[in-house]
């Protein structure tokens, strides 16, 4: 009959805690398509977080008046405008993110140089999307 240890094996250890020895980095490192996949998941929490602002307003606006004016002025303030600031960039980070990820669907740019290079596109797409949109509303006097 075959004999069981009766000291426990060790557990073990997820590579990106695993080190290559005494004091030098982890095995693992962060990748630029390990931040998108977990920002897409951020921004899409973060609209809905939009989505009730949006609920907000069509409740304000269905209420008259005064309680319009009042979610125009929490929306017009410094810490409104950062919100809906940083609630564009979502948008557009999302809206690239997906497309990236329908692209993926077909079989394309599954790869490393491409997926790596998608990933700056989505980057630098939100980034310039929001500015723009930013940019002209601050034109047109929508600010």
């Amino acid at each position: 009959m075959t004999e069981a240890s009766s000291t426990p094996r060790e557990r073990p250890v997820s590579p990106h805690l695993v080190t290559g020895g005494l004091g030098s980095p982890p095995l693992w490192r962060w990748h630029i398509t390990m931040w998108t996949s977990i920002l897409h998941r951020a921004t899409g929490v973060a609209l809905y977080v939009g989505a009730l602002i949006a609920a907000v307003w069509a409740i304000a606006l269905a209420e008259g008046p005064d309680a319009y004016a009042l979610f125009k002025s929490l929306l017009g303030s410094i810490p409104g405008k950062v919100v809906m600031f940083g609630l564009t960039v979502c948008v557009f980070y999302h809206l690239a993110n997906g497309v990236r990820h329908l692209v993926w669907d077909t079989g394309h740019g599954l790869d490393v140089k491409s997926a790596n290079a998608s990933a700056i596109v989505v980057f630098a797409f939100a980034a310039a999307a929001t500015l723009a949109i930013w940019g002209i509303a601050g034109m047109t006097g929508a600010l």
